[in-house]
């Protein structure tokens, strides 16, 4: 009886943790500091990136400041676009980290994070995901 309700308590668990909540697309335009680097903190956590579209200007370096919130779940962040000047692949962590480049090309690009646990959904297919959004 005690196995039933454990494997009923996991499966649970497992169906309600499946999907991530939607969540509102948070926008926001990254201001150039008088470094003269657009600097923003991005966090990861229950499967969402906060903030989760992100404008910058084009041929201005870009400083994403990335923290994950506590427990036990690994998040990243991946930003592909080698042809926009943009390659990042990073495990996010509770400590921030940050990662630079600059945008070369106007465009949007799909920010994501691809961790998964075992055979369960991705954290991009249960909504992680976002926009870096480079303008003239």
């Amino acid at each position: 009886m005690k196995i039933m309700k454990f494997l009923l308590g996991i499966m649970l668990l497992v169906t309600v943790n499946a999907y991530g909540e939607e969540r509102p697309v948070k926008r926001v335009e990254v201001p150039i500091g008088e470094d003269g680097v657009q600097r923003v903190e991005i966090i990861g956590g229950g499967y969402y990136f906060d903030p989760n579209h992100i404008v910058v200007k084009n041929n201005v370096p870009v400083e994403l400041v990335l923290t994950k919130e506590a427990g036990f779940t690994p998040h990243n962040i991946i930003i592909k676009a080698p042809d926009a000047g943009i390659n990042v692949n990073i495990d996010m962590d509770t400590k921030p980290a940050s990662v630079k480049f600059t945008p070369t090309k106007p465009g949007k690009y799909a920010i994501e994070c691809d961790k998964r646990f075992l055979f369960f959904a991705s954290h991009k297919e249960k909504g992680m995901v976002g926009v870096l959004e480079v303008i003239e």
